[in-house]
């Protein structure tokens, strides 16, 4: 089934880290996507701590923006780094103030996929487990499959950031196509 408009797909990756290899994995994620597909980067620098005393003043700009942002998606991807065996403080910081009232909440029913890379030994499947119970707990809809869990990754991009790794991008490659149909799935429902 061809859709009209193309899906929009929203990337953020759980590192605010200049280099970071998250984000040149959902920007090679980005270059792999299937026709009719396109992904937009959000960055997570702006958005405070969350705080329920300036949540009564009134939302923060960059939270206004990072909700609007994922009300305006037909679906999500998260590239996730692991510190500590854990989420990154900053990307469960944004998923709360994202799944704060007031109505609407945008990850409700947002269709997401979960991918990870570090420089490390590790690959990432604590935190990918960790922040799929974060978003199974604010109503997202989670691809269960598949997983895209790197390690050593620094070998697989150039000094650019750009991903030279045949085999890696093959697997992005098939990545990409099952998120296009997850996130299908409910942008046609």
């Amino acid at each position: 089934m061809e859709m009209a408009q193309p899906l929009r797909l929203l990337g953020i990756a759980g590192s605010l880290r200049r280099g970071s290899h998250n984000r040149a994995l959902l920007a090679a994620l980005g270059d792999v996507l299937p026709d009719g597909a396109r992904l937009t980067l959000f960055e997570l620098a702006e958005v405070p701590l969350y705080d329920a005393d300036v949540e009564a003043r009134g939302l923060p700009k960059s939270v206004i923006a990072l909700r609007q942002a994922i009300g305006e998606a037909d679906g999500m991807v998260i590239a996730t780094p692991e510190y500590n065996a854990g989420v990154p403080g900053v990307l469960k910081n944004a998923l709360d103030w994202a799944s704060r009232p007031p109505s609407p909440r945008p990850l409700l029913g947002k269709p997401v996929g979960i991918l990870g890379a570090t420089p490390g030994k590790g690959n990432t499947a604590a935190a990918q487990s960790q922040l799929r119970e974060t978003l199974v707990a604010t109503g997202a809809a989670c691809m269960p499959a598949p997983t895209v869990r790197l390690s050593q990754v620094a070998p697989l991009f150039d000094a650019a950031g750009t991903l030279t790794d045949e085999p890696t991008r093959a697997l992005l490659t098939q990545y990409a196509a099952a998120l296009h149909r997850w996130v299908a799935r409910f942008a046609t429902s």
